[in-house]
């Protein structure tokens, strides 16, 4: 197995993130568009959001990101905007090394973590609860009027 590194996002990692994001079935039913999702990123960077991204071994680069808001989650907790993994690469660790990664990155600015999951996405759903996330509510028609964004938090460090 090759291992993964995850470093911090840098302008030239946004094309070929947001083209292999697109293609993902969760950002289709959002409708993103590889213009949207570039301009998106670029100005996360100038923000100074916490911007990761996954590489594996020594040939794989931006196989996978994770995208947090530092006083996104009510101004109080950091908030983890979107988590993604390269179709090819899913089940390889990469998701876990990335929120992994996050969760670090945000300790050093709060003491928890909020998320938003779809209720369609039982397997998003699955892995955050293995990660030690609970479901604390539940936001209907929030994004799209067809659909709930189900909202996980996780303590990181008694505040």
């Amino acid at each position: 197995m090759n291992a993964i590194y995850v470093r911090p996002m840098i302008a030239s990692d946004i094309p070929l993130l947001a083209a292999w994001t697109v293609e993902l079935p969760l950002m289709q039913r959002y409708r993103l568009t590889v213009e949207r999702a570039s301009q998106q990123f670029e100005t996360a960077l100038v923000q100074q959001d916490i911007l990761l991204v996954a590489d594996v071994g020594d040939n794989e680069s931006a196989c996978g990101f994770a995208w947090c808001l530092p006083k996104g989650g009510f101004g109080r907790s950091v908030y983890l905007r979107l988590i993604g993994v390269r179709p090819d690469r899913a089940r390889a660790g990469i998701g876990a090394a990335l929120l992994g990664a996050a969760e670090q990155a945000a300790i050093a600015v709060k003491s928890d973590l909020l998320l938003l999951v779809s209720d369609f996405n039982t397997d998003a759903q699955r892995f955050y609860q293995r990660q030690g996330y609970t479901q604390v509510g539940a936001l209907p028609g929030y994004v799209l009027p067809e659909v709930s964004e189900l909202i996980y938090w996780k303590q990181l460090r008694t505040p």
